[in-house]
């Protein structure tokens, strides 16, 4: 039985009024849906705060709109195109590679093949269901699958190869270990029996198919049409095509790291091939003769080791021939590639601000989230909400997913229909802080496909409360009630805009977790402070993890988690630098970058099970900076929030001049009173011992902070997630964040 349901995402999640913005929808169980524009306001339904607002936006889109379902390919893998038909093997075939499999055991999985299930007709190498080295071959009514006498064994490197010689019907393959001490799970010092090399005859012979040949999958049909199956997980190095039965001695020097042999060569695709100081694309070069290049559909992952690795080099700008590692991964998605259902001509004078496109039908409901800046900036104030870290979050899979998840936040789990519709739909991907289906960590995300926590009613399961997107559109509930004029921007934004993204604004606001920043982003933002910008920081965790973003593709973001961090999982040995840029990955403090250079404070702990309120410091009565406190007499306050009951809570940062925060920062007030569910952060844990938890560690805090930078500027900061969510509620807190944005508003130097 299909639950009903309609979904879908914006092609663009940050655009400029007078674009064009267009919005692909899919359903199942109701055939039709209206379409409203809205202006989203604030978004959690909790009873003690304001609830739910939108504004219906009068759009030339506003209407009734037919929906069916849309077919998403999941899995990354690579297409090579043959136009030209170069691929020709009447007189016989050897396909080689070097392969690293994760998963052999999980069914049938397409290595290099130009083959399909559907019509029986090509060829293949592949792994069996019986996760063993595999040849197919089909000739349009047959299909015959030659297997290895054994198998292989998961995450250890191997040369594979398999040939046809059709004079004879003589079937070869070939599998051989090449493990060193370095490049695989195990050592070569394991007794496995690993090499074979098996020959049979048979009587099929290969039929052309004139489709592209395929790296890790092969071709498939389903009740949607023609797909992409059998898809591999694993690496693959490099790998060729011979127009010819290669000899077991031939196949012995090209496991050796030879060339293979000009004659009958089709294509010789170097993996390694292609590598910049700034990273590297899609692209799969073959050195060939004919040209025949891949492309890397769904990301899959470069700048991974290869075969050869021998552990020396930690970076492929210093040795890219031990870089020839592609990882492919089944469960991969960046771009869902739905059909547009709808367009929207933006006009010009639209107000900046968060939108969606609302979708209702018979029993559904469903907002497809973005965010308009104006097509000239219009106010001194911006409100910069943090994409990059929605986009680290997307489709966060913790409810089924993450065994430890409730002994982490101190909650039980809540359930919502987000979460279940997300759990139906693996192939909408996964976050940055989940794993594929292989136990590879995620380091790509995108929005082009649904995302469950881009909606303004979500609630993250793990804690109850709303989280990222939903989170803060608390500052924007309250930024309306100022009568303050704002414009919105985003990360995407300012990282390809840069300081001229912001610098037109006055003060800048950013969110409650502003988490993921790209170097382009922290470039910007400290250019920004110098010349004389404020930056309000109302959240916690920020300016932390390192992120990349191609030039071209402001939809896919890459995050390398290294070994450093509050993480949910950690990048191989070697593989600590993005493909996307060449950058190092992992935390900024680890690149001589602590957020509390920039902000004045920085990470120290994440509980989740309950925030709580700040306490004045002497600081606060100081006269050069008691404006703060104007109108909020109790020296405790916060102690409300929609944010776990408080204002200092979920994520934290403190003041800490060891790592960088301004000498002339003034300590204005700091919570208290946190539980042992928020511990030090293990990137300042150089021994584990008892009492790194909150009711015994004093690093366990939130501290509110101000200082004054070059030139006139300044940065607030808050210390505490849970601040953005407690302004719609807590009057000191909102008293203060006003008296702040007042000041800050005032060119006066502070």
């Amino acid at each position: 039985m299909i639950h009903p349901y309609v979904t879908g995402y914006a092609e663009k999640l940050a655009l400029k009024a007078g674009e064009t913005q267009r919005f692909m929808i899919s359903a199942e169980g109701v055939t039709a849906v209206d379409v409203q524009i809205v202006r989203l306001i604030h978004g959690d339904e909790n009873p003690a705060g304001p609830g739910f607002i939108e504004h219906e936006v009068d759009a030339s889109c506003n209407a009734p709109v037919s929906v069916v379902h849309q077919f998403t390919q999941a899995g990354s893998y690579a297409e090579v195109p043959d136009p030209a038909l170069k691929i020709r093997l009447e007189h016989g075939f050897t396909v080689y590679a070097f392969i690293w499999p994760t998963t052999p055991d999980k069914g049938p999985q397409g290595v290099i093949t130009q083959c399909s299930s559907a019509e029986m007709r090509g060829f293949g190498l592949a792994i069996s269901s019986r996760g063993r080295l595999a040849l197919w071959l089909g000739d349009g009514a047959n299909y015959a699958e030659i297997e290895a006498d054994k198998p292989l064994v998961a995450k250890l490197w191997y040369f594979v190869a398999a040939s046809f010689d059709p004079l004879s019907g003589t079937v070869s393959l070939y599998q051989a270990p090449v493990i060193n001490a370095y490049n695989s799970l195990l050592s070569p010092i394991v007794p496995l029996d690993h090499p074979t090399y098996v020959t049979t005859r048979i009587t099929t012979r290969p039929a052309a198919l004139q489709r592209p040949l395929l790296f890790a999958g092969f071709h498939d049909r389903g009740t949607h049409g023609d797909c992409v199956g059998g898809l591999y997980n694993g690496k693959i190095d490099r790998a060729g095509l011979q127009a010819r039965a290669l000899t077991r001695t031939e196949l012995d020097a090209l496991r050796g790291g030879s060339e293979p042999p000009p004659d009958g060569r089709l294509a010789r695709w170097d993996t390694a091939a292609g590598y910049t100081d700034t990273g590297i694309g899609d692209r799969i070069i073959d050195t060939g003769p004919h040209g025949l290049h891949g492309r890397g559909i769904n990301r899959p992952v470069r700048a991974m080791t290869g075969y050869n690795w021998r552990g020396r080099n930690d970076c492929f700008r210093l040795n890219s021939a031990e870089y020839g590692g592609i990882y492919f991964n089944d469960d991969a998605i960046i771009d869902c590639s739905w059909q547009p259902s709808v367009e929207w001509q933006i006009p010009i004078d639209l107000k900046s601000g968060v939108y969606a496109a609302r979708l209702r039908g018979s029993d559904v409901e469903d907002y497809l989230t973005f965010f308009v800046r104006p097509a000239q900036p219009t106010a001194k104030v911006a409100m910069l909400m943090p994409t990059a870290s929605y986009l680290a979050y997307a489709n966060e899979r913790f409810v089924l997913d993450a065994p430890g998840v409730q002994v982490l936040t101190g909650h039980p789990l809540v359930l919502h229909d987000q979460d279940y519709l997300l759990h139906a739909h693996p192939e909408w991907g996964r976050s940055s802080y989940d794993h594929h289906s292989d136990g590879a960590g995620v380091c790509y995300s995108s929005y082009r496909r649904p995302i469950m926590g881009l909606r303004p009613k979500a609630r993250m399961a793990s804690t109850g409360v709303p989280w990222q997107f939903a989170a803060d559109m608390s500052i924007v509930y309250w930024l309306e009630q100022t009568g303050i004029a704002y414009d919105v921007i985003t990360d995407e934004d300012l990282h390809y805009g840069g300081l001229a993204a912001i610098k037109p604004y006055q003060v800048v606001l950013n969110g409650t977790h502003s988490e993921y920043y790209s170097e382009k982003m922290l470039d910007a933002t400290e250019t920004y402070l110098a010349e004389g910008g404020r930056v309000m920081y109302l959240g916690a965790n920020g300016y932390y993890w390192v992120v990349a973003f191609r030039d071209e593709e402001p939809w896919c973001m890459e995050i390398r988690k290294l070994d450093s961090g509050s993480r949910a999982w950690q990048a191989a040995p070697g593989e600590y630098y993005m493909a996307t840029t060449g950058e190092k990955g992992g935390i900024w403090r680890n690149r001589g970058r602590p957020p509390q250079k920039l902000m004045g404070v920085g990470f120290t702990s994440e509980g989740m099970d309950e925030s709580m309120p700040y306490r004045k410091l002497p600081d606060a009565t100081n006269p050069t900076v008691a404006w703060v406190f104007e109108g909020v007499t109790n020296e405790v306050f916060g102690d409300t929030g929609l944010g776990l009951n408080g204002a200092a809570g979920i994520e934290l940062d403190r003041y800490d001049l060891g790592w960088g925060t301004p000498p002339n920062t003034w300590l204005l007030a700091t919570s208290e009173g946190h539980s042992d569910h928020y511990p030090h952060v293990g990137e300042e844990v150089m021994f584990n011992y008892p009492g790194l938890g909150g009711t015994q560690d004093f690093q366990i805090r939130a501290d509110l902070t101000l200082f004054g930078t070059t030139n006139g500027g300044a940065v607030f900061a808050t210390g505490s997630i849970s601040w953005g969510q407690a302004l719609p509620i807590n009057a000191d807190i909102a008293r203060i964040t006003a008296n702040v944005l007042q000041r800050f508003l005032d060119e006066t130097p502070i």
